[in-house]
């Protein structure tokens, strides 16, 4: 056979691979990912498949977990075991605890450091923030701060981190090369979560008991706006903000209301409320999905999950979990 029909065959033998190729990369489904939830009556992490919302496996964990965080990796699920005192890591592979942190008494909430080296602990009965090197596996600070702390967020460039403390009122801006606070600012009444803007620009901080939202300007510590809610058809006091999400393009953030069975979608730049979505009872925190597109919601009284679609702005399934759901991580 001449050489340059060998190359000619050769060279559309490549091509058809090529195309092949991108047709089964095309074809392939979007990477599966996880939906975990802690359950703080009976101490278990529900884990979810994301495609089919299934239940894979109900892990049995410490007392009263609460506040869950993913690993930089996405291989760990770290769990605030509230009344067990310490912090449990959840190995995704096996579905089994592998190891015990320490973390002072009573956490509650935790932020991770985007290193994914450190994680800072609201401990809520001796109002501090403890500083865990998760590496060591041993608190290396801890952070006087107001009383009873929960809300912790960690800035995007990781210098800044803020801790809400419940009775004070107040959220507290500590600077992470000096573990000093170098801000206390008044919030509404019972401050419970906190999230900083994509852009690190702006610190979103909700309060319990006063039904707000505070947006507060991360340089100036200014408090830019304060975000109410309006629900005729619901009792003031039954209005209670608590978990806060925001899409990072900047445009929407969704707000659990608490025993409302509310979920608030506000315009990020305008503040205005946009919308409220009927969702369980006693809607505590909440997590997107990967691509942002879905919202998944623990409500701890119907002990349930609500799905929502977030191009729609519309509740489209509940799923059964485990009792008084609490937190909910989506694992990609």
């Amino acid at each position: 056979m001449p050489h340059a029909l060998i190359r000619r065959l050769m060279a559309a033998s490549l091509l058809a691979a090529s195309f092949l190729g991108a047709a089964l990369v095309a074809s392939r489904p979007a990477l599966a990912y996880r939906i975990l939830v802690s359950n703080e009556k009976d101490n278990t992490i529900t884990v979810l498949d994301g495609d089919t919302l299934k239940v894979e496996k109900t892990v049995e964990v410490g007392a009263r977990p609460r506040g869950i965080v993913l690993s930089a990796d996405g291989k760990s699920l770290y769990i605030c075991t509230s009344d067990a005192d310490h912090i449990e890591v959840l190995d995704l592979a096996s579905l089994s605890v592998t190891r015990i942190l320490p973390s002072n008494p009573d956490p509650e909430f935790f932020a991770l450091s985007p290193d994914g080296a450190t994680l800072y602990v609201a401990n809520e009965d001796d109002s501090m923030v403890s500083v865990l090197d998760i590496a060591q596996s041993r608190i290396s600070t801890e952070i006087p701060v107001g009383v009873e702390p929960e809300g912790m967020a960690v800035s995007p460039d990781g210098k800044t981190v803020v801790a809400t403390s419940e009775t004070t009122s107040m959220a507290h801006f500590i600077d992470v090369a000096t573990h000093k606070v170098v801000a206390n600012v008044l919030v509404g009444t019972r401050p419970r979560f906190a999230a900083f803007t994509a852009d690190g620009k702006r610190v979103w901080v909700s309060s319990e008991v006063a039904g707000t939202v505070a947006v507060i300007d991360a340089a100036t510590h200014q408090v830019l706006k304060t975000i109410r809610f309006d629900l005729p058809e619901v009792p003031t006091e039954a209005i209670q903000a608590v978990g806060i999400n925001l899409t990072k393009d900047g445009k929407l953030a969704f707000v659990a209301l608490g025993p409302a069975n509310r979920v608030a979608v506000i315009d990020q730049q305008t503040f205005a409320v946009k919308k409220y979505l009927l969702v369980g009872q006693r809607v505590w925190h909440m997590d997107f999905s990967p691509d942002q597109k879905t919202l998944y919601t623990a409500n701890g009284i119907s002990n349930d999950m609500s799905v929502i679609d977030v191009p729609d702005l519309t509740v489209t399934k509940s799923v059964p979990v485990g009792q008084l759901p609490w937190g909910v991580i989506v694992a990609p």
